[in-house]
């Protein structure tokens, strides 16, 4: 009997031993391993810079990016795609990589749609940026007015053409922006019978495949009034390729954005007589924002939309500067 109280009084002993042990080891690991746990880490997934445009927005990605990681702490992982699968297998590395939040300009709206219904489903909030998503997966969405950049670029061919006149659109690659400029362009200057839209296509937001494309549209056409792009580096190709062709017959060419060189033109009145802006530094508001959420803050709101404001020769100086990367 002595003998088992003997080993009763020891195994007690031991169990003893053992919970202190665990106790400490998790004290010690709940210090070290919650310093992991509790990184917080943005995901950000965009094109490649194809133009001025995507690499002013890159930059400002991660220069807000590095802001927040310095101030607040929160880490981030950045890619950039050229296609959307390359983009779709780089934003299921991000949630594999469990991050916290994911920030997302989608290169093409419909072939995207479904990795944001994977970012969704697997719990983890979307930021998008500039392109939308044909579903609901987006937690917040910010962008610039592109239904109000083709109304506003519609209101202003009106009043310059007088309600009459022949007009070349150069659109963007499949996406909600080039969707929301295209038809806000067509609804402004729908009832006005004297406008005629005689030539449209894409010059993918590329100056060099506008270049290309509005040459042939040159040739096609003999007589064109004006030209309405949704881009200011695809306005860039046009007017290049108009002054190649020694075209007089156009009054003039507007755009989208505020790139230095169109600002440029309209100061030293060029062909470009407007664009309407739509800067490259809405990403830093999705950043912050993705920064908020992680952090556990609720979005303020579900829609952010910076206004579509006409530069002409009139307030361009208001918007230009000299040392801008776009």
């Amino acid at each position: 009997m002595k003998k088992y109280l003997i080993l009763l009084l020891a195994l007690i002993a031991a169990l003893v031993l053992a919970a202190c042990g665990d106790e400490g080891d998790s004290a010690d690991g709940g210090e070290s391993g919650g310093g992991d746990e509790d990184t917080l880490t943005i995901g950000i997934s965009l094109p490649s810079a194809t133009h001025g445009w995507m690499g002013a927005l890159i930059d400002n990605a991660e220069q807000q990016a590095k802001e927040l990681q310095e101030s607040e702490g929160i880490e981030y992982v950045m890619t950039n795609a050229e296609d959307p699968n390359t983009q779709a297998n780089d934003v299921d590395d991000l949630i594999a990589q469990g991050v916290d939040v994911i920030v997302m300009l989608p290169i093409e709206s419909a072939a995207l749609t479904p990795v944001g219904q994977k970012v969704k489903d697997a719990g983890i909030p979307l930021v998008i940026v500039d392109r939308e998503l044909e579903n609901d997966a987006a937690t917040v969405v910010v962008k610039g007015d592109n239904e109000g950049i083709g109304i506003n670029a519609g209101k202003y061919f009106i009043e310059q053409l007088n309600g009459k006149g022949k007009v070349v659109e150069i659109s963007g690659p499949p996406s909600s922006v080039t969707e929301q400029r295209g038809s806000g362009f067509k609804e402004a200057i729908d009832g006005q019978e004297g406008m005629e839209i005689i030539a449209s296509q894409s010059g993918d937001f590329s100056t060099e495949k506008s270049l290309e494309v509005m040459q042939n549209i040159l040739q096609a056409n003999p007589e064109i009034d004006a030209v309405f792009t949704q881009d200011d580096g695809m306005a860039l190709g046009v007017l290049q390729a108009i002054k190649e062709a020694g075209r007089t017959d156009i009054q003039f060419v507007t755009g989208a954005g505020g790139a230095k060189g169109v600002f440029e033109d309209i100061q030293n009145d060029g062909l470009m007589s407007a664009t309407f802006l739509y800067s490259p530094t809405m990403v830093r508001d999705a950043v912050q924002i993705a920064g908020d959420i992680a952090q556990g803050k609720d979005p303020e709101e579900t829609i952010v939309i910076k206004e579509a404001t006409q530069v002409t020769e009139e307030n361009v100086d208001e918007y230009y500067d000299p040392e801008s990367k776009f």
